[in-house]
């Protein structure tokens, strides 16, 4: 498996607290959930290398 490489991210403060919620709401970390987001979008956009 890759190693994750960490970077800052700066959100509104009522975006984060919706994707806390969120992530929350299905037994995720806030981090997990903002990175299921991330490879969802970038899936159904057809931007990610097929393996």
């Amino acid at each position: 498996m890759a190693q994750k490489k960490p970077f800052v991210l700066r959100l509104d403060p009522e975006l984060l607290k919706a994707v806390e919620k969120w992530a929350a709401d299905e037994f995720r970390s806030t981090n997990g959930q903002l990175e299921w987001l991330i490879a969802k979008a970038l899936k159904e956009a057809n931007r990610l290398k097929q393996k």
